[in-house]
């Protein structure tokens, strides 16, 4: 059986009202709740949603200045 995917949260819990998404892992609300009971494939869904959402919002990474990517040391 493979290992179940992690999750990618971050411990920065705080929703942006603009975007929708969480400003630490970028997943939506609705991801966050059903990520427990999600199959892994659903989770890997997830995180390329993550990925494409991180790159469109964050493209700079911790050099953006913005108000996502908790885990830069904000």
């Amino acid at each position: 059986m493979m290992p179940a995917v992690a999750s990618p949260c971050i411990n920065i819990c705080r929703m942006d009202d603009d975007t929708g998404f969480c400003r630490g892992c970028f997943r939506t609300i609705e991801e966050i709740a059903a990520w427990s009971g999600s199959s892994n494939d659903r989770r890997w869904q997830i995180l390329l949603a993550v990925e494409r959402r991180r790159r469109d919002h964050d493209p700079l990474g911790c050099a953006s200045g913005g108000e996502f990517r908790g885990q830069c040391g904000r």
